[in-house]
């Protein structure tokens, strides 16, 4: 069975008249108003204060990251030093290896890709061939 529609209303009808335009607005049936409603007026001062306290709060949190940063960066610097001053011998092997793995990796990058001489030998001859027809 079909619902019954529903005859109230919420709207406040004694003000609209028909044929009236309709502004575009936020309409509100609980209240039946139409408006943007009015936003309680706050002072500047208060904002712009609540604004600057979180941008110094931000420049705090991005200097102490920096700060962070640079205190690991020293830590490592100081800790490679002790390590190569401990083992100079076993620093000059790892690092005269990382060099030939580079050199190795350019080697190969450098120089183009050569085909296997079986099949540059299967091209010639069908270049070859078809040469012939």
């Amino acid at each position: 069975m079909p619902r019954r529609k529903n005859s109230e209303t919420t709207l406040d009808t004694r003000r609209a008249k028909l044929g009236e335009p309709v502004p575009k607005a936020i309409i509100d049936t609980n209240t039946a108003s139409v408006g943007v409603p009015r936003q309680p007026e706050e002072d500047l001062r208060v904002e712009l204060s609540t604004l600057r306290k979180q941008i110094d709060m931000l420049q705090q949190q991005v200097l102490e990251a920096g700060r962070s940063a640079k205190d690991s960066a020293g830590k490592a610097i100081h800790q490679t030093e002790a390590v190569v001053k401990h083992y100079p011998l076993a620093m000059v092997m790892l690092v005269a290896a990382v060099a030939g793995v580079f050199a190795f990796a350019s080697h190969h990058v450098a120089s183009p890709r050569r085909e296997p001489s079986a099949l540059r030998d299967v091209r010639d001859f069908y270049d070859r061939m078809r040469q012939r027809i």
